[in-house]
């Protein structure tokens, strides 16, 4: 008698965190509930933004450390054969030699490391913090990182508002040269400084706040516990302040003596911004939260695994996207949901992942925004408006794809020996020819904009792909255009396409 297969256990997730203070690792396997069990954490203090906020350059030295720490890090990602999302944080998004850095990581490590927007840093720390929150709960997180200063508003783990503020606890060490000693004037400057950036950044009326902030990184846990070291996980408005009065005044010594000593020569601007944000919020007190950013790539992770799950904030963000540049909301609906009916009928066809399907959808959404600039060429506006957008969720690499199949929703075909195909990947230029056929099809199917098709079915027979339209106004406009397409699709599909218009009722 044969024994029962054995189920095949979850994959290990991994997340790499390339800070400005530290690099971090952490593997975890979510167990039949859903949680994360971690398997394995490191942490390497190699501050990788030392002088990148003075110099605008990551030293050699310090890019040397850092590929040592990753090749480390890849190798023990590979042992595990985990699936594995890598990013890098505010140090080096501002560092002029940050492609290099991508490049050599590449090639020396294996990984693909990640240069994420501080809204898509934010919202990752926003999912980490507050993954599995109750859904009508509100939240307001706060995270000071070395060279940045994430802020949410959300509502359950979903993030309602995300801003990323130029300010760090190393950033601001080094502009005002405050590792050692802090004079009176040094600590004006800064507190003066960080209001001013706030008051930049932050809008002038926020909505309604909760009265207490959760505070995510370790910055925060360290002067949180020096506020209060009765009740070391939450500290008030008072006692922050009374904290950087108090740390200021600390010879640099005793504050090693306190602190972890890398820690100690950032402590006194972590509690400067800690304070000026918690003032400028309004709010009583900040109370400190264990998780983050390595958090929130592995929920992050761990969703993109759940093809059950649907998730409507990617193409919300396209949506108030595509308003902010006027476009037809209407026709980019009814594109978006047209391509949707065409991937989801034609899945054995282009066997592509469902992963890619909200790409689609961003891309059918978004694909008319570059006549916001002009009506002539904008396919090519609205690749660059798409590559340079920050859609939280996405990253860099999902971007660049999504960008090159709206450009290629008219004119040029995405021909492999097109200019706009360079720089892609063989799977990746599959993929873009495979969407934007699929886009291009389904922009001719409303050309008119009055969305005249009610909806369709596919027959996808062993040599012809058959559209059955149902219409609720004539099609003449929309099947000229899609006849255009049939070429294409029978190049890229290897099968003939043809038309059936059924018009009134089903």
């Amino acid at each position: 008698m044969a024994l029962p297969a054995r189920p095949t256990p979850p994959p290990v997730l991994a997340a790499i965190d390339v800070g400005t203070n530290a690099v971090r690792l952490e593997l975890a396997r979510p167990d039949a509930e859903g949680s994360l069990e971690t398997l394995h954490q490191e942490r390497d203090p190699i501050r990788p933004g030392e002088g990148v906020f003075t110099t605008g350059e990551m030293p050699q030295e310090t890019a040397d450390r850092l590929l040592s720490t990753l090749r480390r890090y890849a190798a023990l990602c590979r042992r595990h054969k985990a699936q594995v999302r890598a990013v890098a944080t505010s140090a080096l998004r501002e560092a002029r030699n940050r492609q290099d850095i991508v490049r050599r990581v590449h090639e020396e490590a294996g990984l693909e490391l990640e240069v994420v927007s501080g809204k898509e840093e934010a919202r990752l720390i926003c999912l980490g913090v507050l993954h599995r929150k109750p859904p009508n709960t509100r939240s307001l997180l706060v995270d000071i990182g070395g060279g940045s200063t994430e802020v949410a508003i959300a509502t359950g783990e979903k993030p309602d508002e995300l801003w990323s503020l130029a300010l760090g606890s190393v950033r601001l060490t080094e502009v005002f040269d405050t590792a050692r000693a802090v004079t009176p004037k040094q600590l004006r400057l800064m507190r003066s400084f960080v209001e001013e950036v706030l008051h930049k950044t932050l809008p002038e009326k926020l909505p309604a706040l909760p009265r207490v902030a959760l505070g995510s990184s370790g910055t925060i846990g360290a002067v949180v516990g020096f506020a209060s070291a009765e009740n070391g996980g939450n500290a008030t408005m008072r006692q922050l302040t009374q904290t950087v009065e108090a740390l200021a005044k600390m010879p640099p010594e005793r504050r090693r003596k306190r602190f972890d000593p890398r820690r100690a020569d950032i402590i006194v601007s972590g509690a400067v911004i800690l304070e000026g944000v918690a003032r400028h919020l309004g709010v009583e007190s900040v109370s400190v939260v264990n998780r983050g950013l390595r958090d929130g790539l592995l929920v992050d992770l761990l969703y993109r695994q759940d093809e059950s799950r649907e998730d409507h904030s990617l193409a919300d963000a396209a949506l108030v996207m595509g308003q902010r540049f006027r476009f037809d909301e209407k026709h980019a609906r009814q594109v978006a949901r047209l391509s949707l009916g065409l991937f989801d009928s034609l899945a054995a066809l282009h066997q592509l992942p469902l992963s890619v399907r909200p790409h689609l959808e961003v891309a059918a959404l978004l694909h008319d925004i570059g006549t916001a600039v002009s009506y002539e060429r904008h396919h090519r506006h609205t690749y660059y408006l798409i590559h340079n957008a920050e859609l939280p969720g996405l990253a860099d690499r999902e971007r660049e794809i999504i960008a090159r199949v709206a450009r290629y929703h008219r004119r040029s075909q995405p021909e492999l020996s097109h200019s706009g195909m360079a720089g892609l990947t063989p799977s990746e230029a599959r993929r873009v020819r495979k969407l934007a056929t699929l886009l291009r099809l389904a922009n001719a199917l409303d050309h008119s904009h009055h969305q005249p098709i009610r909806d369709f079915k596919v027959t996808d027979g062993r040599e012809a792909v058959t559209l059955h339209l149902h219409a609720r106004q004539p099609l003449d406009l929309e099947l000229w255009n899609a006849e255009r397409e049939v070429a294409q699709f029978r190049k890229v599909f290897g099968k003939r396409l043809a038309f059936q218009v059924h018009s009134g009722g089903r």
